[in-house]
């Protein structure tokens, strides 16, 4: 046995080489070590392409929750809250249109303009049983044809099968009553999971060119391949783009993008069969009509159309095929007011082809507006409007990734709009509309909420800067109803809706409400139809002159 002398030796001496081999091991790696520790956010984020390798998943740099990373997981904290799961083990548990009742609630011999109408909604299954929670996703409205006259109405989920539908009788004459079943609760439920689930319903190809000679490769918004590969960053907002690198071009050689559907589906068969056409955007109200009449009511005096005023639900409805608002003065502008008010104007739309639906309107409501050639080319590229003259210039500019179609796309001049709105210096004369979302749809919301988040805080900025700067959004609008649900459907369109209200609702910016207007117009359409974009327009005067 060793004495305790020797085993105190022993001890010391193992106990020197340990320490000896860690000095040794530090010394060989500390540029590696004090790298990871000291590594400046400005690494992961700058403004040209870097090589990369990528992983399989997406991932992000380390570092502590951001004011907006923040505010991201409270708004879909909010929207889980909002739409929680609502698994089911067959059809017949769903909510059905058919077995569901709606009654008017006080019901009166005469009805009167101005007057409100309520409507108690009871949800039931297709075996006729109540149902015991909310979330259908219903869509109501009121209509004269006739009198080419329409209007949303207002729903309140009681979260227990009931609901509330309220109209504001708007119009004399026999006024037609809806309410549509869009979706079941267990229907939108799954559309919001699946939604999260994955960012590759469709797909990206980029076109890389190095002299003469072009090729493709796969592009997207998240990392997903092991093969090294270009990343396209924006430090400020960090949004970032990727493709992979073709052999012998480099990362700059990025010209063209387009897009494409991948046939993948994150819904069972069974949730599947919720979507067929026969069973979205069914009448709860069949043959419902009322009777108003004018009871010479006073008329409420309201002030003129101004930026930064809230919006009712409604905000409006058509009569004649005319949008009149709710909450303000529109006034009659005739061309000559429409020349003067543009005088001198600098008007920056930002978004997507149904603000392009704008420029091409636009010079129906001032003739002497001309397309000035940029040399550029396909229907996506910057479209531009001049009066040299009058010093008029009115600009449509596409936005930045996300942007779906299967044209090939340049992005030489691509931005994201946050940068668009950070290039402009602003002026009481500078005006700037922006819409995105129907690009968002197939995509995992929080890349909505991130963006959006960002476009509001570059308006702060340029508030900063310039105060007298007039900025207008305008919200994204519904589309053909029997569209691919999962992809593209107005169920993700509304919760974009919601999420763009709550981001924007204490700027002082104008809103015009195109989810509202489409829907008191029954433009099921992804563009509009030419008289709804001529009352956008109108609306957007209002606001500016």
């Amino acid at each position: 046995m060793f004495s305790s002398t020797k085993l105190q030796k022993m001890l010391k001496f193992i106990y020197l080489l340990t320490v000896i081999c860690i000095i040794f091991v530090v010394s060989q790696n500390s540029t590696k070590i004090w790298g990871a520790l000291k590594l400046p956010i400005s690494h992961y984020y700058s403004n040209t392409s870097v090589m990369s390798s990528f992983p399989k998943m997406p991932v992000s740099p380390v570092k502590s929750l951001t004011e907006t990373e923040l505010r991201v997981k409270e708004i879909l904290e909010k929207l889980d809250r909002l739409i929680p799961p609502r698994p089911f083990t067959h059809v017949n548990t769903t909510t059905s249109a058919t077995h569901s009742t709606a009654t008017i609630l006080n019901p009166q011999d005469k009805y009167c303009m101005g007057d409100q109408l309520d409507i108690l909604l009871e949800a039931k299954d297709h075996l006729g049983h109540q149902k015991e929670y909310g979330g259908d996703f219903l869509r109501a409205r009121m209509s004269s044809p006739a009198l080419k006259a329409g209007a949303s109405g207002k729903v309140t989920d009681f979260n227990n099968g009931t609901y509330l539908v309220s109209f504001t009788l708007f119009w004399e004459g026999r006024v037609s009553l809806s309410v549509l079943l869009i979706h079941p609760s267990e229907g939108a439920s799954a559309l919001w999971r699946a939604r999260n689930q994955g960012y590759d319903r469709m797909f990206f190809k980029g076109q890389f060119v190095n002299g003469t000679s072009h090729v493709f490769a796969e592009c997207s918004l998240t990392l997903n391949s092991n093969t090294k590969g270009c990343k396209y960053l924006n430090d400020r907002d960090q949004e970032i783009f990727y493709c992979m690198k073709p052999p012998h071009m480099p990362c700059e050689g990025l010209t063209h993008v387009r897009t494409d559907h991948q046939h993948i589906s994150y819904l069972s068969s069974k949730e599947k069969d919720l979507f067929v056409k026969s069973k979205v955007g069914v009448e709860i109200m069949k043959d419902q009509h009322i009777d108003v009449s004018q009871c010479k009511k006073s008329k409420e005096i309201k002030e003129k159309c101004q930026i930064g005023m809230k919006i009712p639900v409604p905000g409006g409805y058509t009569l004649q095929g005319r949008w009149l608002t709710t909450f303000c003065n529109q006034i009659q502008l005739d061309t000559a007011k429409i020349s003067g008010c543009l005088k001198g104007k600098l008007i920056y739309l930002m978004g997507d082809s149904t603000l392009r639906q704008w420029i091409y309107y636009l010079p129906k409501v001032m003739k002497t507006l001309k397309f000035f050639d940029l040399h550029e080319t396909g229907n996506f590229k910057k479209h531009l409007l001049l009066d040299a003259e009058k010093h008029t210039l009115i600009q449509w500019k596409k936005h930045s990734h996300p942007f779906l179609t299967v044209q090939l796309y340049s992005v030489i001049d691509d931005g994201y709009i946050p940068r668009e709105i950070d290039r402009l210096i602003g002026d009481k004369d500078t005006v700037i509309v922006i819409t995105f979302g129907q690009h968002f749809r197939p995509f995992p919301i929080d890349i909505f909420i991130r963006r959006a988040i960002s476009v509001r805080q570059a308006i702060e900025r340029l508030f900063l800067r310039s105060p007298a700067t007039k900025v207008i959004i305008k919200t994204e609008n519904i589309r053909e109803m029997h569209i691919e649900a999962e992809r593209f459907g107005d169920f993700h369109g509304y919760i974009q809706y919601l999420t763009l209200k709550d981001i924007f609702k204490d700027l002082n910016v104008g809103v015009i409400d195109a989810w509202d207007m489409t829907i008191a117009y029954d433009a099921k359409d992804l563009h509009p139809p030419d008289q709804v974009i001529g009352n956008q327009i109108n609306m957007f005067l209002n606001y500016i002159c």
